[in-house]
């Protein structure tokens, strides 16, 4: 059984570019509790002084790639899903992705409805929640 989401679930946007991040939130505030990071260190800091459900992460920032990151997350909670989202998705990034436990790659720029149904996936198979309920991302 899946549940709506009901309980503020948080969701934390790493990129180092503020623009993208605004867009990025205006398209999740409805459905989570949001917090966020310009850097990989910044986002790790975070993870590993709040609750963090889900993350965001853009593959190019400063110092630590979103590959990087993700590695560093996973090793604090396993269980977090990751999806990195990357201008450049080649089968090198992909697979490097898959090694380091991202839940999805993304490619740039990144379409509405594949953003919220690569998040509700994510959601519904780490926490059995959905941001949309039986409806899916589509009634939106």
């Amino acid at each position: 059984m899946v549940a709506f989401l009901t309980k503020p679930y948080r969701l934390l946007i790493a990129d180092d570019d503020a623009q993208f991040r605004d867009v990025l939130r205006s398209l999740l505030e409805p459905f989570f509790t949001l917090l966020e990071a310009s850097s990989g260190e910044q986002a790790i800091e975070i993870v590993e002084d709040e609750r963090v459900d889900l993350l965001l992460l853009d593959m190019h920032m400063d110092r630590l790639t979103g590959i990087e990151t993700i590695q560093i997350v996973k090793s604090i909670d396993a269980l977090t899903p990751c999806i990195l989202i990357t201008a450049d998705a080649t089968d090198e990034l992909l697979r490097e992705a898959t090694e380091a436990e991202a839940y999805s790659v993304l490619k740039k720029p990144v379409r509405k409805a594949d953003l919220l149904q690569t998040v509700d996936s994510a959601m519904v198979a780490t926490y059995r929640a959905s941001l949309f309920g039986a409806a899916g991302p589509n009634a939106i």
